[in-house]
C-alpha cells in the first residue's frame, strides 16, 4: 500500500500542535519544528506514527526522523496543505547562524565539500576498476598482459582517473563562491588558473626525480600549480566570493559586467600564487603530516582514538569537519585512511538496531529498527543513531562506541586505506577494490564488526521493556 504522505504531516501537526509551532523545515532526514513548548508533546505517539524512526530536541529544534525521501515529501505535505505553515517557514541559515562560530564553521565546510563529493566518489571507483584491469595476475588469468593494453586504453584510464584530483582546486572554488553569494564560474575560472598547465605541477615539483622546479618570483616566491591544495583553493574561494560581493556593490552599473569579475580574476589569481599559495601550502603540508602521525600511532591506538570519536561527532554535527581532512588527504596522498579508521562505526550501528529489532517483542520498534539498520547500511546513520541506538540508552551506544573502535584499530593495525570517499557501508567495500589485500582485510574486520556489535547488543543491551508484547 502506498504510504499517505498527507496523513502522516496532519498527525504530526495534531500531536504537536499547529499553534505550538514557530517555523518548520528539514535537512535530510529529519523533519525540524521551532516549538513554543516541548513538553505539551508527546513523544511516545509522534513515534507511533507512520514512518517515524525517532524524535529528539537539539539545538532548539524538535527534530522527528523519517529518512532519505520521505521527509521532503511530509514536508511538502504539510506546507502544501496549510498556507499558514509558509509564513512558518525558517530559513536552515538562519538555523545555522544561531549555533556557535565553531559548528557553524563546519556547516560551511560541509556546504562547500558535500557538492563536490560525487564526482570524487565516482574517481575513486575508476581507479579502483582501473587496478584491477591492470592487475597482473587478473591480465594472466586472460592471458595477456600490461604491455598488450592499447596505449589509448591506457590514456582513456588515465583521463577517468586523473582529471577531477588535477582540477580539484576549480571544483572547491566554484563550489565556494556558489555558498557565499558570489558567481560560481567566476570562481572555476580562478580555480582552473591556479592549476594552468602553464605552472610548474605541483606534484611534479614534489618528485625530487622529476627535475621539475618551482618558477622563483622576485627572488624568493616559489610559483607552482597547486594540483590538490585543497585549503589554498578553500580560501581563495571564499574570499573571492566575498570580493566579488563588495565589489559589485560599489561597481557603477555599466562597468560591473565587465571590471568586477576581472578585478576578483586579476586579484585573487596574483594573491593565490604569491602570497596565500605558498603560506597555505605549508600549512596543509603540516596538517596532511600531524592527521597521518596520529592515524598511524603504534599498535593501532589512532584507530582506536578516531574509531570512538567518530560517532561522538556524528551526534553533534562536527563529522562535516572530516570531509576537508579526507579530501586534503586525497589530494596530497592519493589514499583515505581517514574514512577507512571511521567506517566501522556504519557496521556497528547497523548491528545495533538489528538486534534489537529482532529481539525486541514491540512492534513498532521491530519496523523502526529494521527500517534503520537497513538506512545505516545505505549510508544515512541519523535514524539508526537517534532513532534507536541512543534512543534505548547507555547499553547499545557503549557497544556501538566498543565495536566502532576496536574495528578502527585493527584496521590501521593492518595498514587499511580507502582510495575515496562518499561510500558507506555496504558499498564501502568498492574503495579498496584497488588492492586485493586491502579489499579482504577490510570486508573481513567489517563483517567481523558487525557480528559482534549483533551478538553484544542481543545478549545485553535489549531494554527489558521492549520485551514486552504488551508495550506497543
Amino acid at each position: 500500500m502506498a504510504t499517505d504522505y498527507k496523513k502522516i504531516g496532519e498527525e504530526i501537526l495534531t500531536i504537536v500542535g499547529k499553534e505550538n509551532i514557530l517555523s518548520i523545515t528539514h535537512c535530510a532526514t529529519r523533519l525540524r519544528l521551532e516549538v513554543r513548548d516541548s513538553d505539551l508533546i508527546d513523544d511516545r505517539l509522534v513515534e507511533k506514527i507512520d514512518q517515524v524512526k525517532g524524535v529528539f530536541f537539539n539545538s532548539g529544534q524538535y527534530q522527528i526522523i523519517l529518512g532519505s525521501g520521505i521527509v521532503n515529501k511530509v514536508y511538502e505535505s504539510i506546507i502544501k496543505d496549510d498556507s499558514t505553515f509558509k509564513d512558518r517557514i525558517t530559513n536552515l541559515e538562519k538555523i545555522k547562524k544561531e549555533t556557535n562560530p565553531f559548528k557553524r564553521a563546519i556547516r560551511v565546510l560541509a556546504d562547500i565539500f558535500i557538492p563536490i563529493i560525487p564526482g570524487i566518489v565516482a574517481t575513486g571507483l575508476f581507479l579502483g576498476l582501473k587496478s584491477v584491469a591492470l592487475n597482473d595476475n587478473v591480465l594472466n588469468f586472460f592471458g595477456t598482459s600490461t604491455e598488450q593494453i592499447p596505449e589509448y586504453i591506457i590514456i582513456l584510464m588515465g583521463v577517468l582517473t586523473d582529471t577531477v584530483f588535477a582540477f580539484l582546486p576549480s571544483l572547491i572554488c566554484w563550489s565556494a563562491f556558489k555558498k557565499f553569494g558570489g558567481t560560481p564560474i567566476i570562481g572555476f575560472i580562478i580555480g582552473l588558473m591556479l592549476v594552468s598547465p602553464m605552472l610548474p605541477n605541483a606534484y611534479s615539483v614534489a618528485d625530487v626525480n622529476s627535475g621539475v622546479t618551482p618558477i622563483i618570483a622576485f627572488g624568493f616566491i616559489p610559483i607552482v600549480g597547486y594540483q590538490g591544495s585543497v585549503l589554498t583553493a578553500l580560501v581563495i574561494g571564499i574570499l573571492g566570493s566575498k570580493l566579488e560581493k563588495i565589489l559589485r556593490k560599489i561597481m557603477p552599473n555599466s562597468l560591473d559586467l565587465m571590471f568586477t569579475p576581472f578585478s576578483v580574476i586579476f586579484i585573487m589569481v596574483l594573491v593565490g600564487l604569491l602570497i596565500l599559495g605558498p603560506l597555505l601550502h605549508f600549512v596543509e603540508t603540516g596538517l596532511v603530516y600531524i592527521i597521518q602521525l596520529l592515524i598511524h600511532i603504534p599498535f593501532g591506538i589512532g584507530g582506536l582514538v578516531i574509531g570512538f570519536l567518530y560517532p561522538l561527532a556524528v551526534m553533534t554535527g562536527m563529522h562535516h569537519l572530516f570531509i576537508m581532512i579526507e579530501t586534503t588527504l586525497l589530494a596530497s596522498t592519493g589514499f583515505n585512511p581517514l574514512i577507512t579508521l571511521c567506517a566501522m562505526y556504519g557496521f556497528a550501528n547497523a548491528a545495533v538496531c538489528f538486534a534489537i529489532s529482532i529481539k525486541s517483542k514491540n512492534k513498532n520498534t521491530k519496523v523502526i529498527g529494521t527500517s534503520a539498520g537497513v538506512t545505516q547500511l545505505l549510508g544515512v546513520s541519523e535514524p539508526a543513531l537517534f532513532g534507536i541506538t541512543i534512543r534505548y540508552g547507555v547499553k547499545p551506544l557503549s557497544i556501538m562506541l566498543l565495536c566502532s573502535s576496536i574495528g578502527g584499530a585493527l584496521l590501521s593495525i593492518m595498514g587499511i586505506q580507502a582510495n575515496s570517499y562518499g561510500l558507506a557501508v555496504i558499498l564501502s567495500p568498492l574503495m579498496y577494490m584497488y588492492n586485493p589485500y586491502q579489499l579482504i582485510v577490510y570486508i573481513s574486520i567489517g563483517v567481523l564488526t558487525f557480528i559482534t556489535s549483533f551478538i553484544l547488543t542481543y545478549l545485553f543491551a535489549v531494554p527489558k521493556e521492549l520485551m514486552d508484547k504488551k508495550v506497543e
